[in-house]
C-alpha cells in the first residue's frame, strides 16, 4: 500500500512529518529516497516532533548519525548514508547496533544501502515539483493510508 501527499511549503512538509511520527512504532525504519535539497531533514524534523521529541533536528552529514530522545518517547536515530556504500561500511560504523524494537530510525540516502534495508522498511520518496512543492509517496504499510487527509 502507498499514500501520496503533495506539500507546498516547509511547514506543510513538517506537518506531514508530525503525522508520520505519531504513527511510528518501535523497530520502524524509514528509508528516504530523494536528491539533495528535497526536504528529507525537514520531514525528519516533523517526524521527531510527532514522536514527542523536542531536540533540534539537523542533517547528520558529517556525524553519520544523530540521536534524538525524550522522556517516555521512542529514541529516533537519524542516519545519513551519502558516503556509505554497503554492508562492510555499515558494520564498521555500528549501524546494526542502533536498530532495536525500542527505537525508530530514519535513513537519508537509503539508495546507497538498498540491499541492506529490511523488507518491511517504510519507504518515503520525495520529489520536487516546484520551488517549494513536493510530491511525497509513502510505501510500507496500510497505517499510512489516508495520511494526507
Amino acid at each position: 500500500m502507498s499514500a501520496t501527499v503533495y506539500t507546498h511549503s516547509a511547514s506543510e512538509t513538517i506537518s506531514l512529518g508530525k503525522k508520520i511520527g505519531r504513527l511510528l512504532k518501535g523497530g520502524d525504519i524509514i528509508a528516504f529516497k530523494g536528491g539533495m535539497g528535497m526536504g528529507k531533514t525537514t520531514i525528519t524534523h516533523g517526524i521527531a516532533m510527532g514522536m514527542g521529541l523536542r531536540d533540534d533536528v539537523s542533517s547528520p552529514t558529517f556525524a553519520l548519525v544523530n540521536e534524538y530522545s525524550g522522556d517516555g518517547a521512542l529514541t529516533l536515530y537519524h542516519f545519513d548514508m551519502y558516503r556509505i556504500s554497503g554492508a562492510d561500511e555499515l558494520e564498521s560504523i555500528g549501524f546494526y547496533d542502533y536498530l532495536s524494537d525500542d527505537c525508530a530510525a530514519v535513513i537519508e540516502w537509503s539508495e546507497n544501502i538498498a540491499d541492506e534495508l529490511p523488507p518491511d522498511a517504510i519507504v518515503i520518496q520525495i520529489e520536487k515539483t516546484g520551488e517549494n512543492d513536493r510530491k511525497i509517496t509513502i510505501s510500507g504499510g496500510d497505517r499510512f493510508d489516508g495520511i494526507g487527509n
